[in-house]
């Protein structure tokens, strides 16, 4: 069980190069609907961007939702944004033949041109910032976006509700070994979730989302201890 908070715990995988070249696995057995969650979100883009999209994607190491949305939109093109340099080459690999319409950046937010972008994505990320952290990354985001262009953002939550934290790091914990994990790694991930000071609750996400300056808020996914919003610029 790790003594640092799960934000560390985390981040230290990311630069773990025999951990990430299985990371792959470890999103579709933590995260209910994974697929579905990429394929909402870019129905949810297309609502208001335009055909020829150019889509920002912060956390963009792996690929995962890259891959999915350039697939769905062929016509999209992407700024891929990540602090760890190996998450950004599994991200090249995961990609293939779709990297030429992606251009990824090591580094945060503040990195990237100021576009303007047509739309952004944040998933499976902000979990990992604490809230100061999560409202200048919303700032620099928005920031970067067309007038009413959509922010879509999923992450994972605590809800006080229901039984608390505890009962919600279970029933995480749960879903994982259900979906193969291995259990001892899962019990490592739950410990880091539960101790975790960056996990708050929904209300207070979506309160941030609208400090930050974006316009109608609204849930559009919920699974267990994962949350996803849009919102527009």
């Amino acid at each position: 069980m790790p003594n640092e908070d799960g934000a560390t715990f985390f981040l230290k995988t990311f630069s773990d190069p025999e951990a990430v070249a299985a990371y792959a696995e470890g999103p579709r057995r933590f995260v209910p609907g994974l697929a579905d969650l990429h394929r909402m979100t870019g129905i949810l883009i297309a609502e208001r961007a335009p055909r020829n999209a150019r889509v920002l994607v912060v956390g963009a190491g792996g690929g995962m939702e890259l891959k999915a949305m350039a697939e769905a939109h062929p016509d999209w093109t992407f700024v891929g944004v990540d602090p760890s340099r190996e998450m950004l080459g599994l991200a090249e690999r995961t990609l293939g033949t779709l990297a030429p319409r992606v251009s990824l950046i090591q580094g945060y937010v503040q990195d990237v041109p100021p576009g303007p972008f047509d739309a952004a994505t944040c998933l499976l990320t902000f979990h990992f910032l604490r809230e100061e952290e999560r409202l200048g990354t919303a700032r620099e985001i928005r920031s970067r976006l067309r007038p009413g262009a959509p922010f879509v953002v999923a992450h994972g939550c605590l809800p006080e509700e229901g039984g608390g934290r505890g009962v919600w790091a279970s029933r995480y914990a749960a879903f994982a070994i259900a979906s193969g994990a291995d259990p001892d790694q899962v019990e490592r991930a739950r410990a880091a979730v539960e101790a975790s000071a960056n996990m708050v609750r929904p209300e207070q996400d979506e309160a941030i989302l609208r400090e930050a300056g974006f316009a109608d808020t609204s849930l559009f996914f919920a699974a267990f201890t994962w949350r996803g919003w849009i919102g527009h610029a």
